[in-house]
């Protein structure tokens, strides 16, 4: 008797055994009957499908069908009843279900038929692919993404397999190298190169994958490459080496750069050509100044002559033409001297050296000391900074400033000078190495002042804004910036008529070129 019970117990261990397999199964499992009503369902199949078992046990299994397949369910069971033939017994595959709360989802359908001594039931294996189809949908998107980027980049993207055959080759590259882009899909990438490129290519290749020494890869650097018709142009070409799954792959990014070649080019003709340019208007400036000086000396001279010894002599009339011509040759004198002074900023110049501008200006206002007392001007100064530059080049900038200051005074106001400075960060338009530090030399006064549509006109050599109503040969500001563009940094000025101006000179604080 102690067999038959044996036998029962092992079986009903075997029976516990394969329901808690069942119930704590991640995929769920449901089984029906012949006629589709469903039978047992466990935990994770209740849970995919929102329900709690007792809502499901006894239903027809089209209840957690959308539409069609809702509908179209009996008739199917019917069809395999008669003809034996399933859509989707013993084979599995991909279909929609429909939770509770009435959402559509994916899962992995497997089903089998089981034969019981007394009935037919089909089990089916339910697999939720509902996060796996979020993430290839996102992979798709990100993969459409990428593939957008890569056909309307505006460089050339090439990819090569480890044996310089191209693999993939967007719109832009296969313009760049004049070709559609399937005549170049298999082809070497050596296709794409001058000699003697064309020729080391593949021993370069061999190369790195034995040493692993880079020449490009990871690098970038200018190349050449050669179109269809033959042509070479020159290129900036960087590299990457992508280890995917099973083998390396190198993608190559083509920036044309035949456009910036000719501009270097024109640019670099066109700086030679101003630095010629400027040596020969120097030259001229210099030598047409210094040659007029004999000449005018002898006018000088003569019409001394006649001033102290004839003088008495001529007519009311001869003498106002011996004074006018003397004053003309005064005129002329100051203005050869401002020329060869304009002429001088750069061809003579001399070393940079510390100069403390507090310094420079003090010696300045004292030089003007008379006519500051004249004029009754007040001056007001706070403490300049200390920069490198050429004292005398700077002393001229100073000199220049207040001294028009002076001059274009109002009638019934006595001029008023400001002096300060700002020290600031460099700004990106001065000639000077960027991230220099730089100062800001203010100098303002109360004077006649001037229409800013005149700016631009009053750096300009021989420009002046006041006709012959002030003395001057209209070369100072002139000289005031070429000094200030040598010293890293320019100048301007804001003004209104009757108000007064302000001049702002750029100065770096350390000479640029050293």
């Amino acid at each position: 008797m102690e067999e038959p019970t044996d036998k029962y117990d092992q079986s009903l261990d075997n029976s516990t055994r394969l329901k808690a397999i069942i119930d704590t199964a991640i995929d769920g499992i449901i089984t029906i009957d012949s006629k589709g009503i469903i039978e047992t369902v466990n935990p994770a199949a209740a849970r995919i499908f929102g329900y709690v078992p007792e809502e499901v046990i006894g239903n027809n299994i089209k209840m957690l069908m959308p539409e069609p397949d809702h509908s179209l369910h009996d008739q199917y069971i019917e069809n395999y009843h008669r003809t034996g033939v399933g859509k989707i017994i013993g084979i599995g595959r991909e279909v929609l279900g429909k939770k509770k709360d009435g959402t559509v989802f994916p899962f992995l359908l497997s089903i089998s038929e089981v034969n019981l001594k007394d009935k037919q039931i089909f089990t089916g294996i339910v697999h939720d692919i509902t996060e796996l189809k979020k993430a290839e949908a996102a992979l798709r998107e990100s993969e459409n993404k990428i593939n957008s980027i890569i056909q309307g980049a505006v460089d050339g993207i090439i990819t090569i397999n480890k044996r310089g055959i191209i693999e993939m080759v967007n719109p832009a590259a296969a313009k760049q190298f004049g070709y559609e882009a399937e005549e170049l899909l298999g082809q070497s990438i050596n296709i794409l190169m001058p000699e003697p490129d064309q020729s080391l290519h593949d021993s370069y290749m061999h190369h790195y994958h034995v040493t692993g020494e880079k020449r490009i890869i990871g690098i970038g650097r200018e190349v050449t490459g050669m179109r269809k018709d033959g042509t070479i142009f020159p290129f900036y070409l960087s590299i990457s080496e992508v280890q995917l799954a099973d083998r390396k792959v190198y993608t190559g990014f083509v920036h044309d750069i035949t456009r910036q070649k000719l501009t270097e080019e024109r640019l670099r003709r066109y700086t030679a050509e101003l630095e010629r340019s400027n040596r020969e208007l120097q030259d001229f400036a210099y030598v047409s100044s210094h040659d007029l000086q004999e000449p005018l000396r002898k006018i000088q001279a003569f019409g001394d002559r006649l001033l102290i010894k004839e003088y008495d002599n001529l007519s009311e009339q001869g003498k106002d033409y011996v004074d006018r011509m003397l004053n003309a040759a005064s005129r002329m004198q100051n203005l050869i001297n401002d020329l060869l002074g304009f002429s001088r900023v750069t061809t003579k110049s001399k070393p940079f050296v510390k100069v403390k501008l507090d310094d420079i200006l003090t010696e300045v206002i004292s030089d003007l000391e008379v006519t500051i007392e004249q004029t009754n001007t007040q001056i007001i100064r706070s403490p300049l900074p200390e920069i490198e530059a050429e004292p005398t080049q700077i002393r001229q900038v100073f000199q220049n400033l207040l001294s028009n200051a002076i001059k274009f005074r109002k009638d019934n106001e006595s001029p008023i000078i400001n002096i300060y400075a700002k020290n600031l960060q460099r700004k990106a338009h001065l000639t000077a190495t960027p991230g220099d530090e730089v100062t800001e030399i203010y100098v303002e006064d109360n004077g006649i002042g001037f229409d800013e549509k005149y700016l631009d006109r009053i750096f300009n050599i021989f420009q002046r804004l006041e006709g012959q109503k002030y003395e001057g040969s209209g070369i100072g500001l002139a000289v005031c910036r070429k000094i200030a563009i040598r010293h890293g940094g320019d100048i301007t000025a804001q003004s209104q008529p009757g108000i007064g101006t302000r001049f702002i000179i750029t100065l770096a604080l350390t000479h640029p070129e050293e």
